[in-house]
């Protein structure tokens, strides 16, 4: 992997309304393939709030989540890191954000039956451009890394969503809030 991050960046600041350290963190949207409690083979993430700029997340590799006999798809590990990343902009920095660019690095394979462990690091920014990294652990914060990430998130209004989501969708979280699974700063 090459210099990380790529451009010059400021340091980010924590918001002061970030979930304390050791809190664990909610769901984003119940519906969320990542981390939703509603879809049924999901990854069903956790995440944890670290220290400084880092957030924990894990999920259980299941069998609906295999790509080659007994192995995780690498394209749903890819899924996992965009999700431990996106927690880590969304809970700590709370603001909207997209996923622009997403590198993942495959170290080793990652079984079915692994409990893999994420720690996510903001690693800083540069206007709407927030770039983090994470390195994935099978079975302990101490295990082996089986996966690296680096990532650019573009802070967007909350006006994206509303402009490119779905009607209907929209309706059901107009209609349940509780879908979402914090209040969302409509003026950060």
């Amino acid at each position: 992997m090459n210099s990380w991050p790529p451009v010059p960046t400021e340091p980010p600041a924590r918001h002061p309304d970030a979930p304390a350290p050791d809190t664990e963190l909610p769901e984003h949207y119940a519906y969320c393939f990542g981390c939703g409690s509603e879809v049924e083979h999901g990854l069903h993430l956790r995440a944890t709030a670290g220290e400084d700029l880092t957030v924990r997340s894990r999920f259980l590799v299941t069998e609906t989540h295999q790509g080659a006999p007994g192995l995780a798809h690498g394209g749903l590990l890819a899924c996992a890191f965009d999700e431990a990343l996106g927690t880590a902009v969304g809970h700590l920095l709370r603001r909207p954000a997209v996923t622009g660019r997403l590198e993942t690095d495959f170290v080793r394979p990652v079984p079915v039956g692994t409990v893999l462990h994420i720690d996510a690091h903001i690693d800083g920014v540069a206007g709407r451009k927030v770039y983090v990294s994470a390195e994935g652990r099978m079975n302990s914060v101490v295990g082996d890394i089986a996966v690296r990430a680096r990532a650019l998130f573009v802070l967007v209004e909350l006006k994206h969503f509303i402009d490119h989501g779905r009607r209907e969708d929209l309706r059901k979280v107009a209609e349940d809030p509780g879908l979402l699974g914090r209040s969302v700063d409509l003026n950060p």
